[in-house]
């Protein structure tokens, strides 16, 4: 029997939405896998590498090329929006207000697992020809894997500290404070590696032509209401990612910019809450499929788990290596180094998205993407697990200390 292309898509969007629910409700995976990271684990298993291999003739069925064509149009818009919530959400004033703490402890979180990771990146390119893409350059490759290692996904870190009851606390305050500097940095390394300099004409014009125009921009939203703020503030995102885009620089690059020149005070905060909650259960799932039909096995799996073995290792040794560093710098309490560097290597999504733009300008092929993929995975599933007795522990210690 003839199927149309339009109920092959809804057949697998049924797949998208179904059977990563049912495995989080029914297992009851919620202490060391949120919904949101079950969804992801799918993602990689409905792709080639697993489910095409298993069942080829279905899996060219369901994912044909215009379902697949279908998918990634919602799977972009999708994480524009993200991107752009995530850098609304910024708050830069706080971290000014604690500058010298702030930048310390950032500039140890971030750089420690930078340099660790490049590293990794180094030793996997010892080994084998197949991990840097052909568009690619070595040091762009070695910071782009580096950086990955050092990436700290504020939204989803921002759902983990909701679920263990410290994100209003001082304590979830600073985590927040060191994550949102470390957001800006990451953005910004992804812009110098996405530098092209037969494009630099353009992308010279596009960074002037943002400024003059975020100036007006603001103008306008401080003038009117917050209904026609956000109508505007999806235009503005929607613009800045198509001028990023044409400039060289990467629609995301462009999302994140829109989102960052924005305040958070324009917005209802519950409005806002709910917007970043409906985008994370309506549209990204579409955007992990998406993902997970990206991945790659074909330089062998074991092979593949052993790089992301490597960048895990890499990845988590260096962000609690330099945020120990800062403890003793800072001369935290005991025990704080720990759980503010477990909470800050929490990695899927904001990791993910910048591996997807490593993997379109073919910086990365898609075996990279995919042991960087796992390691997100693997890192973000270790953090309440680990965290979680040890905050049980500091409060303890607290609660005796009074």
């Amino acid at each position: 029997m003839h199927m149309t292309t339009t109920e092959i898509f809804l057949i697998a969007m049924v797949i998208i939405f179904t059977i990563p629910y049912l495995i989080w409700r029914l297992g009851r995976t919620d202490y060391w896998a949120p919904l949101v990271v079950v969804q992801i684990i799918m993602g990689i298993v409905l792709g080639p590498g697993v489910l095409g291999n298993a069942f080829p003739e279905y899996y060219t069925f369901v994912f044909n090329p215009d379902v697949i064509k279908s998918l990634n149009g919602i799977a972009w818009w999708a994480v524009m929006i993200f991107v752009w919530i995530a850098g609304i959400e910024l708050d830069l004033k706080k971290a000014w207000e604690y500058k010298r703490e702030s930048g310390i402890t950032a500039g140890l979180a971030l750089g420690t697992p930078l340099l660790f990771g490049c590293a990794a990146a180094v030793v996997l390119m010892s080994f084998s020809d197949g991990w840097m893409g052909p568009k690619g350059m070595t040091w762009q490759f070695i910071l782009g894997v580096g950086m990955a290692c050092a990436v700290t996904a504020l939204p989803i870190l921002i759902l983990l500290m909701e679920k263990l009851e410290i994100l209003r606390q001082p304590i979830g305050q600073r985590i927040l404070r060191y994550a949102s500097l470390d957001d800006i940095a990451i953005w910004g390394v992804l812009a110098l590696i996405l530098l092209d300099w037969e494009r630099v004409g353009r992308q010279g014009m596009f960074l002037v032509g943002f400024a003059a125009a975020s100036y007006a921009f603001r103008k306008l939203m401080v003038a009117i209401p917050e209904k026609d703020r956000w109508y505007s503030g999806f235009i503005w995102l929607a613009l800045c990612g198509l001028a990023a885009d044409w400039a060289g620089l990467h629609f995301m690059v462009g999302a994140f910019l829109a989102g960052a020149v924005m305040d958070a005070h324009w917005f209802n905060q519950e409005d806002m809450d709910k917007l970043r909650h409906f985008v994370l259960m309506i549209i990204m799932p579409v955007f992990f499929l998406s993902t997970g039909l990206r991945t790659n096995w074909e330089v062998g799996g074991s092979t593949v788990f052993i790089a992301a073995a490597i960048l895990l290792v890499a990845s988590v040794s260096g962000k609690l290596v330099g945020v120990h560093a800062a403890g003793k710098i800072l001369k935290w309490e005991k025990g704080e180094a720990s759980i503010i560097g477990w909470l800050l290597q929490t990695k899927a999504l904001i990791m993910i998205i910048f591996a997807n733009v490593l993997l379109d300008k073919q910086i990365i092929t898609s075996e990279t993407f995919t042991a960087l993929l796992i390691m997100a995975v693997a890192s973000t599933m270790l953090t309440v697990p680990v965290v979680s007795p040890k905050l049980a522990r500091l409060r303890e210690v607290i609660f005796r200390s009074r």
